[in-house]
């Protein structure tokens, strides 16, 4: 092959990778603990849809992963479980305010185990005897154990119930101890119920005043913001808000 035609398929095959590396790029996503299951498979239809992507997930308590990011872990995406985490990550320039967008809700509900035969038709029925551990996220850092303090204050129950409760990291770990029998009862969000069909019932919905809105964004410190502002995209489009409307998940 003539010098001058080595030299243009040499050029052609680099902006061809360069064109490539362009559209591929690894991001880091952190989410609440309660996207686990929808984002596993999100994430999966996602590298699937862009051949040479690569989503790695974090998953833990909004405040938890919040903390993580204020201490330089490195984040592309965050997406909390309450509006009040990604406040707190706007507040502290972890997030620009433009990026943020809300792309799911949820409910937060009161779950039994499957084989459990108390009667809890409203909050008040915690109170019962027979009710002696209460699984509920610690509202210093989990979102829904925040939603569970605003409801169970204005039922005047947050005080008398404190002795029964058992604090956890997330809302997982709640769910967990329900499922194994460990507490009589717990708060999680519907969705986590969907997940754990069979494991666990739902005894009731509780009632809220704030929406369970969960905002996403990409972070000021996203090493790829243009793949990250691609998979959030992703994440709104109907093929993703199918996955979550199937775990249990209503659109924003």
């Amino acid at each position: 092959m003539p010098a001058n035609l080595n030299r243009r398929f040499l050029s052609a095959v680099l902006l061809f990778a360069a064109s490539v590396a362009s559209q591929a790029a690894e991001i880091t996503v952190s989410a609440a603990a309660s996207l686990t299951d929808a984002f596993k498979e999100i994430a999966q239809g996602y590298e699937a849809a862009h051949p040479g992507s690569k989503v790695l997930l974090n998953f833990g308590a909004s405040g938890a992963l919040l903390q993580q990011m204020a201490k330089g872990a490195p984040v592309d995406v965050f997406a909390s479980a309450d509006q009040e985490t990604m406040d707190a990550a706007v507040a502290q320039k972890l997030v620009a305010p433009r990026e943020r967008v809300n792309f799911v809700r949820n409910t937060l509900v009161l779950v039994v185990p499957a084989d459990s035969t108390l009667a809890i038709k409203r909050l008040d029925d915690l109170r019962q005897p027979t009710v002696t551990r209460l699984a509920v996220g610690n509202p210093a850092s989990v979102p829904a154990g925040r939603y569970t303090r605003q409801a169970l204050e204005t039922a005047g129950l947050w005080a008398p119930l404190g002795p029964k409760m058992i604090m956890t990291q997330n809302v997982r770990q709640a769910l967990d101890y329900v499922a194994r029998g460990e507490t009589e009862a717990g708060f999680v969000y519907g969705s986590d119920a969907v997940a754990f069909k069979g494991k666990v019932k739902v005894a009731m919905e509780v009632p809220l005043a704030t929406p369970v809105s969960y905002p996403i964004a990409a972070t000021a410190g996203a090493a790829q913001t243009a793949e990250s502002r691609r998979f959030i995209a992703w994440v709104q489009a109907p093929a993703a808000q199918a996955v979550l409307a199937r775990y249990g998940f209503m659109k924003p």
